[in-house]
């Protein structure tokens, strides 16, 4: 074959002299880091590519220069690397070695598409609530102002020319509520024993669930396969048309690879349910803790994971908490603790885990 490999692949031949594929020794790793370090959302490709070229990352032509930022967007937008590749228009399996999952794929894509829809990232000194935070009355921006260069306060842009006297508020007084949050979310110790166990249980059930869904999808997979393989046949016998086959060829493959995308995501999630919800639960515990002993950058992360449309109200902050937040600090206000058996099944069974696991993995190492 002359299909030319990208960057993290060689071509090569094998012991019978076949042309071939295979992962660069080299190279492989880093186009894992790449995709690794975009789905996060915490790096832009040009940040990407300087610290590519500092781990020594070259492109496969004969220059053997640093990659460069339009190269890492190749890269990112290359279905090769997990395992299908480009011919005429169309995608097709390829059978060489995938360098990522599909999963980790679609997450940088996720990602790529909404990058222009993150918050404006300003230079200027740090300040906690700085992007964070729109007027209740007209949805504008809250933003900081220095004063006497020590004191932080904060007030509507007022973009709108909808107040006629700015109302500025201290970030002390805008950390008052947040303070009573991160209270609210700590939970006594006998009951996160309590809890863990109870996850512990609920994870062998749901455990199950995931394996029988996975078997079901793994066969409905194979009789695709199957079909595939008997259509060739027909087509090789004359039976079938070169067209008809093409058509419902590509037509099966676009199911099979929704059935690896349910499959991946079934995997992925049995694998962080365990995981992830007793460092959520770690994490409220040891929250207020955290946010006292950390720099502006983590408050704010930590910020931004519990509270959901943060808003100001003349002087009063309003806001609701997240999930699985919110939950917590719900059974927290129970006489007992004790959350009731629905509210803690819908806190472990909640959509938003994986984000918040990936959000969590950046503020605390636990």
């Amino acid at each position: 074959m002359d299909y030319k490999s990208p960057i993290g692949y060689i071509n090569t031949a094998d012991e019978e002299g076949n042309k071939t594929i295979i992962p660069d020794p080299e190279r492989a790793r880093y186009i894992r880091k790449i995709f690794e370090m975009y789905a996060t959302g915490n790096y832009s490709m040009s940040v990407i590519g300087i610290e590519m070229k500092k781990l020594g990352l070259t492109n496969n032509s004969k220059s053997n220069k640093p990659v460069s930022t339009s190269q890492i967007d190749w890269i990112l937008k290359n279905p090769f690397y997990y395992g299908q590749m480009r011919a005429k228009g169309n995608l097709y399996q390829h059978h060489y070695d995938p360098l990522i999952s599909l999963y980790l794929f679609n997450k940088a894509q996720e990602v790529k598409k909404n990058w222009h829809k993150k918050p404006f990232q300003y230079a200027a000194k740090p300040a906690i609530f700085r992007g964070l935070i729109k007027c209740a009355e007209c949805g504008c921006m809250i933003t900081p102002e220095i004063k006497k260069g020590k004191y932080t306060y904060y007030s509507c842009s007022n973009y709108h020319k909808v107040h006629k006297k700015r109302i500025y508020v201290k970030e002390e007084e805008l950390l008052k509520p947040i303070y009573e949050v991160l209270k609210s979310i700590q939970i006594p110790n006998n009951i996160l024993e309590w809890l863990t166990k109870e996850l512990k249980r609920i994870h062998e059930n749901k455990s199950l669930f995931h394996q029988e869904n996975l078997k079901k999808l793994q066969k409905d997979y194979d009789i695709l396969e199957d079909r595939i393989s008997k259509m060739y046949d027909d087509k090789l016998d004359g039976l079938i048309s070169e067209e008809l086959y093409l058509k419902k060829v590509k037509e099966y493959k676009e199911k099979q690879r929704d059935i690896l995308i349910q499959i991946e995501d079934h995997t992925k999630a049995d694998e962080n349910f365990y995981i992830t919800a007793p460092k959520i639960l770690n994490l409220a515990n040891r929250a207020l803790e955290i946010f006292e002993s950390s720099e502006v950058k983590e408050k704010r992360a930590l910020i931004n994971l519990l509270l959901q449309n943060p808003l100001l109200s003349g002087r009063k902050l309003l806001f609701s908490l997240r999930s699985p937040f919110y939950m917590i600090a719900k059974c927290g206000q129970n006489e007992n603790w004790l959350p009731r058996q629905d509210d803690f099944r819908n806190f472990c069974m909640i959509d938003e885990t994986e984000k918040v696991y990936q959000k969590l993995e950046e503020i605390i190492n636990t």
